[in-house]
């Protein structure tokens, strides 16, 4: 088994493919009105109108997320905050954090949370060292 994609339910499908394609450089694949697939070398993020819900589950709600975050290695953060702070609702400025990661916390246009890090302790570089950025 693999996870094959990650799936935001928006009532924005336009707003939220925008700013994963500003926040990534990959351009969606727009596979329907309704639906599109931003794929890079680790998964898949797939976004899809909140009309398609009831083909998946009954229940679901658009912008209702309060407990997953998308976490995104970066190659700097602090470069990545000068980048992203005019565009993107930043909730945290880069910041360390105790497992040894540098972090910036924004929200994408349905408020889902996105942490942009990079490793900075030896610990966390030999758990990314496989990881391409």
């Amino acid at each position: 088994m693999r996870l094959a994609a990650t799936r935001i339910i928006t009532d924005d499908v336009d707003g939220v493919v925008t700013f994963y394609e500003r926040l990534t450089g990959a351009s969606a694949a727009r596979l329907h009105p309704l639906f599109a697939e931003i794929t890079m070398d680790t998964g898949t993020l797939a976004i899809a109108s909140a009309q398609t819900a009831p083909l998946l589950a009954n229940g679901v709600t658009a912008a209702s997320n309060r407990s997953v975050t998308l976490d995104f290695l970066v190659p700097d953060v602090d470069a990545t905050y000068e980048q992203v702070r005019s565009w993107a609702a930043v909730v945290q400025a880069p910041t360390d954090l105790p497992w040894g990661n540098r972090s910036l916390l924004v929200r994408d246009p349905d408020g889902n949370l996105v942490n942009l890090f990079a490793p900075t302790s030896d610990a966390a570089k030999r758990r990314f060292t496989s990881s391409s950025l």
